[in-house]
């Protein structure tokens, strides 16, 4: 055999046209994205109170369910107790403003700080564990946030924390459905773009080869339990900052709105939307809020339809209604 024969042959350069095709694609995207910002815009000034109070509610399980993702569909932990730090978040809010006089806004760095430590207190010693005993671990600890805002004294007991103040921002107060709409528009549109930032990251990549198999991430030189808290901590962040807005806006909470059904409902859309796809993130968090109004008019029953759609989507899409390539 001769030494030309020998030679390897170096990778085909990309073609003009596989450039134009990728360019088009891109810019078909960024079209498509425009249109769809450009109506959720304007939605506001031609929609009821009661289409845009859904609509805020779709935009804010957006936030919490990008958070979850991030534990689940990057890093691959089955979390249970993600209400948990929603609720910190919200508590944070709430006892600084109703009970201290603290400005809205200072309250949201304080509350990023409790909800990592919240991370670090739950993901420190249980990340060593795996699958169901995680989940088990997880879901305990939910509960016992749950239980001790119910029973402490400053986060107002059973009955919870009312009179939480709405902010202001550049003199406009923030009292009205369209004010929060924009708002949580805003935080959804933070958290799709920090979301695909991590996911094309070291970091982001780091998490994908932990989810596919720890054993061999770590024989990489993946410091798998590092790696898991990372999740942990910035799912918590998402959550955390989620909670803030939803005291503001509501004024008022109690430990019933952080129970486990909240957490099943969250982890719910992540998995319905398709885990790791942020584009079927986003449809299964709309899913789960405008599914139950679609189908109100039937009273009761709406959950059972809901449940039934569910079920057929799972068994004809497993993976969710947009999955992510493995690769």
């Amino acid at each position: 055999m001769s030494k030309q024969s020998q030679t390897p042959k170096a990778a085909p350069a990309p073609s003009r046209s596989m450039l134009l095709d990728w360019l088009a694609i891109q810019r078909n995207r960024i079209t498509i994205l425009m249109i769809l910002a450009g109506m959720a815009m304007v939605l506001p000034l031609v929609a009821n109170n009661y289409v845009l109070e859904i609509l805020t509610n779709a935009w804010f399980y957006v936030v919490l369910c990008l958070g979850l993702n991030i534990v689940v569909g990057y890093a691959g932990l089955l979390d249970l107790g993600y209400a948990a730090f929603f609720a910190v978040g919200a508590y944070t809010t709430g006892i600084l403003t109703s009970e201290f006089g603290v400005n809205f806004w200072l309250t949201i760095p304080v509350a990023v700080v409790a909800s990592m430590i919240t991370g670090v207190i739950i993901g420190g010693p249980t990340l060593r564990l795996r699958s169901d005993y995680l989940a088990i671990v997880t879901l305990g600890f939910g509960e016992i946030v749950r239980i001790c805002a119910r029973n402490l004294e400053i986060t107002g007991g059973a009955s919870g924390l009312i009179g939480i103040e709405r902010p202001s921002l550049f003199g406009l107060h923030l009292n009205q459905i369209n004010h929060f709409y924009y708002v949580f528009l805003a935080l959804a549109i933070l958290a799709c773009f920090i979301s695909y930032r991590l996911q094309h990251s070291r970091l982001g990549r780091a998490w994908q080869y932990v989810r596919e198999d720890e054993d061999a991430a770590e024989a990489m030189g993946i410091g798998r339990v590092a790696i898991k808290l990372y999740a942990y901590v910035i799912g918590a962040i998402f959550g955390g900052v989620a909670g803030c807005f939803f005291a503001a806006k509501m004024t008022a909470i109690s430990p019933e709105t952080f129970m486990f059904q909240q957490s099943v409902l969250i982890l719910v859309g992540v998995v319905l939307g398709g885990m790791g796809k942020i584009p079927g993130v986003v449809i299964g968090a709309f899913a789960l809020v405008l599914f139950p109004e679609v189908f109100r008019g039937i009273g009761s029953m709406r959950m059972l339809v809901f449940a039934v759609v569910m079920l057929v989507i799972i068994l004809y899409r497993p993976e969710g209604i947009w999955p992510a390539r493995r690769t």
